[in-house]
């Protein structure tokens, strides 16, 4: 599970920015919605709310490229473009193989060089003081190369630094590296990144073909959306030609021959949606919204069974906002354990604290001339500025008391189109 992202002079954001998925305690409203693991109280979701342009896609695509750094697949890291430092830094707290772990970095995007990394285990006593114990530190500004095997603190001094030390070291000749690669390699393959605007139906289809029980989990998700829906399928051969057949019939004339059975387009054309006994093919009948749930229903499914981490950017896209609440109220559930979903959105009716989240789920972006940020609700304290986690939001941040509020003045364009006129 995700428990924190801390980054600076990376994309947008050029002071330090701090995101977490730690719970506080102290506040007592929706339990539910919290997950403890290894004696660390989790979030099961949380939702970024804010301006187009202030970096709620940022962190997405840091997350995104977090994932394949981890993976030893690269990642697109950006320095702050108003910045001349070009060193990136990150840090992220997972936790995996029981544990909860820390890992550093940072990375000059001229150099194309890893230029400092940390890799440190988190304990916490009966008592919740936390101890933290550093298995790695290659530090090439410093020239500080630790580690509790001598063997790989020598190793690292001669190291490359175009990737992170797990890819640049045999880690079968080091049992601690191996062990740090492997929970790296784990946490990064349950992060599961999906833009909704540009949302693949792969995964779906994948899910449709594997199995009649995986079939029906994910026809009952789409049904049960309040889609009208009678089923949602992925259709055989034999019935695909059967409908081209009767569309051939009913047209009056002779089907032309499409691709061979796997391309892209067939794939799609194999997708059906049933209303009222009547089997049509999705990608022509389905509305845009009903087709992105269908896509979005294979990647709810897998985090829920699975302890997956999901995220999302611009979940509300296209969706009615009951639809967006139901996805969210399934990980905030009692009966999910593990699965996590952070999601950026702009539907202020999610901004709702009496019946969906705890005031720490809610995060803000914001940006301005000088910088770009990151917070959460729940520094809006009682005491400071009387916002309580029982309080009606959305009229507050419409008149801007939390910020992350846009300021269009698009009446200079009605003049001057009305005025060429």
């Amino acid at each position: 599970m995700l428990l924190s992202l801390k980054v600076s002079n990376c994309f947008i954001y050029h002071s330090e920015v701090e995101f977490t998925m730690q719970a506080n305690m102290h506040y007592k409203r929706f339990p539910n919605n919290v997950a403890a693991a290894e004696g660390v109280n989790v979030l099961k979701t949380a939702v970024l709310f804010g301006p187009n342009n202030s970096g709620k896609t940022n962190f997405f695509n840091i997350l995104k490229a977090l994932k394949g750094i981890m993976l030893g697949q690269g990642g697109a890291l950006q320095s702050n473009l108003f910045s001349d430092d070009p060193v990136v830094e990150v840090s992220v707290s997972f936790l995996e193989g029981g544990a909860e772990n820390l890992f550093a970095f940072q990375y000059d995007v001229r150099k194309r060089e890893y230029v400092y990394e940390r890799f440190a285990e988190i304990s916490r006593d009966k008592h919740k003081n936390v101890k933290t114990t550093d298995l790695f530190v290659r530090d090439s500004l410093k020239k500080r190369y630790a580690a509790e095997d001598a063997g790989l603190a020598a190793a690292m001094l001669v190291a490359a630094r175009n990737n992170i030390l797990v890819y640049l070291v045999d880690t079968e000749a080091f049992p601690c590296l191996k062990r740090i690669k492997d929970r790296m390699i784990a946490f990064a393959s349950r992060l599961d990144l999906v833009d909704m605007n540009r949302i693949p139906m792969k995964k779906t289809i994948e899910m449709l073909k594997a199995s009649e029980e995986k079939q029906r989990k994910v026809a009952n998700f789409v049904r049960n959306a309040d889609l009208y829906l009678d089923n949602f399928k992925y259709l055989t051969d034999e019935e695909f030609r059967l409908i081209q057949d009767a569309q051939s019939a009913a047209d009056g004339k002779t089907q032309e021959q499409l691709p061979p059975i796997g391309a892209p387009l067939i794939e799609m054309l194999h997708l059906a949606s049933v209303y009222k006994g009547v089997t049509v093919p999705s990608i022509m009948f389905d509305s845009t919204g009903t087709k992105k749930m269908a896509a979005l229903a294979s990647y709810v499914l897998d985090a829920l069974e699975n302890g997956r981490i999901l995220v999302i950017d611009e979940l509300d896209s296209s969706l009615h906002f009951r639809l967006t609440r139901a996805i969210i109220a399934l990980f905030n559930n009692e009966l999910n354990r593990h699965a996590q979903l952070i999601a950026t959105v702009h539907d202020v009716s999610l901004m709702d604290c009496r019946t969906l989240f705890r005031k720490e789920q809610i995060w803000f972006t914001h940006k301005d001339r000088e910088d770009a940020y990151l917070y959460s609700l729940a520094e809006f304290t009682t005491e400071k500025t009387g916002v309580r986690g029982s309080s009606t939001l959305i009229e507050k941040y419409r008149k801007g008391a939390f910020g992350a509020l846009p300021e269009p003045d698009l009446f200079e364009s009605l003049l001057e189109v009305t005025q060429d006129g």
